[in-house]
């Protein structure tokens, strides 16, 4: 009798290599098409996708914007007969919340009917001198963060538990205090990254430092990077977590931008310690970092106004994938993302 059992065997051993291999292999991609959904003088520095019929951004000039998988709706927003600027929006998958930077500090939620805004509602003010809003998530339905620059010796944080109805500032004897000259940056709404009941927040200025919750902002750590740092701009723009163990940061000098060295960086203990991912090598400054859907941990999209860059091996090594400049973006999925830069709202198609 023919002993089939090593062909099988054989033949066997071969699929599970073609399968591990092909599983473990990143999708590598050839370039970015870069589609305008809405073009007008103004900067959008927020971007949020609720889902594919309903994508966010927030602006300068009083604008919110919603695209509903056909068009761009508006909204433009007035406090004293002045034009609202926004940096920061989030979605907690019944309302979008957008929050103004400078004084008074603003934070309005708003109703989509799948055409229309239809309501924005102000559930949070705040008129204190230093005020300043840099970013917003939500860690579920019902919970959410904003973050801004310090005030009386801390970081601003303010918490909803009740779905954004109602907003509450934590004291400062609740947080970490703040390093003279330590501050937070408005640059793309990533100065917040948010992984199970853990939230990250990136600064920058006097210090290049992580907080760290782990229980939806009841209590607080804080952590020493070796971005680069002293200078008023430079630091952490962005944060971003694959899980609550792995995470990035990145950004760098906003008045050097060529500047690679100390610019991004990889934790892979929970935000403890940080290493400096390729130094002096790949993009210099980017104002938004973000993790790809799907890629399990290992693909990396810095953008900034510099263009877009993309990592597969989880920020050892860059590729400039487009030269289209871009303040922020966020990932629909593996494929589709949606942008926001000067004076203009794009939809990004990886390929």
């Amino acid at each position: 009798m023919k002993n089939f059992a090593y062909p099988i065997m054989f033949n066997f051993l071969i699929l599970s290599c073609i399968i591990m291999v092909s599983c473990e292999t990143p999708h590598y991609y050839k370039g970015v098409y870069v589609e305008p959904l809405h073009e007008e003088e103004i900067s959008i520095r927020a971007v949020e996708v609720a889902h594919v019929k309903e994508v966010w951004f927030a602006a300068n000039k009083g604008r919110i914007g919603v695209y509903n998988g056909h068009e761009v709706a508006q909204i433009v927003l007035h406090h004293n007969d002045s034009l609202l600027h926004f940096r920061s929006i989030a979605h907690n998958g019944t309302h979008a919340f957008a929050l103004t930077i400078d004084r008074p500090a603003l934070l309005f939620r708003l109703s989509f009917d799948g055409h229309q805004i239809v309501r924005a509602d102000l559930v949070y003010t705040e008129d204190a001198p230093g005020v300043f809003y840099d970013a917003i998530d939500f860690w579920n339905a019902n919970e959410g963060i904003a973050v801004g620059d310090p005030t009386d010796g801390c970081l601003s944080v303010l918490i909803t538990r009740d779905a954004g109805a109602t907003w509450q500032k934590l004291p400062c004897d609740q947080l970490p205090p703040s390093i003279k000259g330590e501050a937070l940056f408005a640059a793309s709404n990533g100065s917040i990254a948010i992984s199970g009941d853990q939230a990250l927040i990136g600064s920058g200025g006097a210090a290049a430092r992580v907080f760290k919750t782990t229980d939806k902002g009841k209590t607080w750590s804080v952590a020493q990077t070796p971005m680069i740092q002293g200078d008023a701009m430079q630091g952490i723009f962005s944060v971003a977590s694959y899980d609550q163990d792995t995470s990035v940061i990145f950004g760098g000098d906003w008045s050097d931008q060529e500047n690679n060295e100390s610019n991004k960086a990889l934790t892979v203990d929970g935000g403890l310690n940080w290493e400096i991912l390729a130094p002096a090598q790949g993009p210099g400054y980017r104002s938004c970092v973000r993790f790809i859907p799907g890629t399990k941990g290992q693909t990396l999209v810095g953008a900034g106004s510099k263009g877009i860059s993309i990592s597969y091996d989880r920020g050892e090594s860059w590729t400039q994938l487009s030269d289209v400049p871009l303040y922020t973006l966020r990932f629909l999925n593996d494929t589709i993302a949606y942008g926001g830069g000067a004076g203009k709202f794009v939809r990004l198609s990886f390929y």
